[in-house]
């Protein structure tokens, strides 16, 4: 009766992990990656630490595929490489902590909006400042140029503001504000 019962359990805990597993994967696309890559992590999460070939026998995903995906993956930290002594396959590990890989992603997409933005607008500022010196302009050029330095000088308001949301999120100084866990006074 005993092995029915474990036969049973073992089958409600893949169905349990499976449930996870592909919702993982139908929402990585907030990370940026594939749901095959999403699939690959949400496995992974569940497990140690897994090598390629595991990975491709467990997933059934073709070899190139599953290198894209796994690199993908590391590019976001949502996967490390662990060095096993004395193997020559790479093993890879699920970060398993979700608030280290949304800091992670995110901070580095907000990073990269709000420089390249601010970047854009010096650049543009410096064009527009051309037009307020030249007396030459009609009055109508510089009063649109004008319009379009204010909205610029509005829109850096944001860029600085999602600087100190990242730098606050990096330090972990937003957990002050917004604790991981409001049961736990701790965090």
């Amino acid at each position: 009766m005993a092995a029915s019962n474990d036969d049973m359990a073992r089958e409600k805990l893949e169905e349990a992990k499976g449930y996870v597993i592909e919702t993982i994967a139908e929402t990585m696309d907030v990370y940026g990656v594939t749901p095959a890559a999403g699939k690959l992590y949400a496995t992974m999460y569940f497990k140690d630490q897994m090598n390629l070939d595991e990975m491709r026998e467990e997933l059934g995903m073709s070899k190139p595929s599953m290198s894209t995906s796994v690199r993908k993956l590391q590019e976001n930290e949502m996967v490390k490489k662990k060095f096993q002594r004395g193997s020559r396959k790479h093993t890879y590990a699920a970060e398993k902590d979700f608030f280290h890989s949304f800091m992670s992603y995110f901070c580095q997409m907000w990073d990269r909006e709000a420089k390249m933005n601010m970047e854009a607008i010096k650049q543009a500022e410096f064009e527009l400042d051309q037009i307020f010196e030249d007396e030459n302009v009609s009055s109508e050029l510089v009063d649109e140029a004008r319009k379009i330095y204010e909205l610029l000088d509005q829109s850096k308001v944001y860029y600085r503001w999602l600087e100190r949301l990242v730098a606050s999120i990096r330090s972990e100084e937003i957990y002050e504000f917004l604790p991981k866990d409001p049961e736990d006074k701790n965090t």
